[in-house]
């Protein structure tokens, strides 16, 4: 039997544990048990989680579904955003769109935005922000773009943008965001907590 962690074999047997043998790595200086009962410690759980949340479904039903604890859920849910690589982008003179997503956390008093950023092409994620709709976190994702000497970046009508964006490349019109608004539609339906109003999400925003 291989090592989770280390994929060694130097191992010693530790005793029983609800009459499942365990077994000490010397190499990582870990303990594994042959079966596991709880099903978190399945090899698919993680997938199913994110299927799971691309479903629409809340952290509780995900618990109810597949049968952990919701803390476990919501500590899963942290564990693989982690492990997400941010994609890179390096195209240069390109155009964009600029957008914010309004999103509630239950019980929450402060409004949290998503804004975010996206190629009109290929719709990729330039970069994104979560907080409130001021100067400073538009700020942090207007920056992204300048720094690919864009063409143009489209925006809606909101006063702040005017402030941030060079008045050569900026454009504000009804339908120059088609694109943008039509990714929030799509999270918004696949996404369960994004969705304006939901009470399917946890206080804190970290989750989000």
């Amino acid at each position: 039997m291989k090592c989770k962690k280390c994929n060694s074999k130097n191992y010693i047997k530790k005793g029983l544990r609800d009459n499942k043998q365990r077994f000490y790595y010397k190499n990582c200086q870990c303990y594994f048990q042959s079966e596991y009962n709880y099903r978190a410690y399945k090899a698919d759980i993680n997938e199913l989680i994110v299927s799971l949340l691309k479903e629409s479904c809340s952290v509780r039903g995900i618990s109810r579904v597949s049968k952990i604890s919701k803390d476990t859920v919501l500590s899963r849910m942290l564990k693989i955003s982690k492990q997400i690589k941010i994609t890179y982008f390096n195209k240069f003179g390109c155009k964009f769109e600029v957008d914010e997503m309004f999103i509630k956390i239950a019980n929450g008093k402060k409004q949290n935005w998503l804004i975010y950023a996206i190629e009109q092409k290929t719709k990729d994620i330039i970069g994104f922000v979560i907080g409130g709709r001021n100067t400073e976190n538009l700020k942090i994702v207007i920056d992204k773009l300048l720094l690919l000497y864009p063409t143009r970046i489209y925006t809606d009508g909101l006063n702040m943008y005017p402030s941030l964006i060079p008045k050569e490349i900026h454009k504000r019109f009804r339908y120059c965001t088609n694109r943008i608004e039509r990714m929030n539609l799509n999270l918004r339906t696949h996404i369960k907590r994004l969705s304006r109003k939901t009470i399917c999400f946890t206080r804190k925003q970290k989750y989000l």
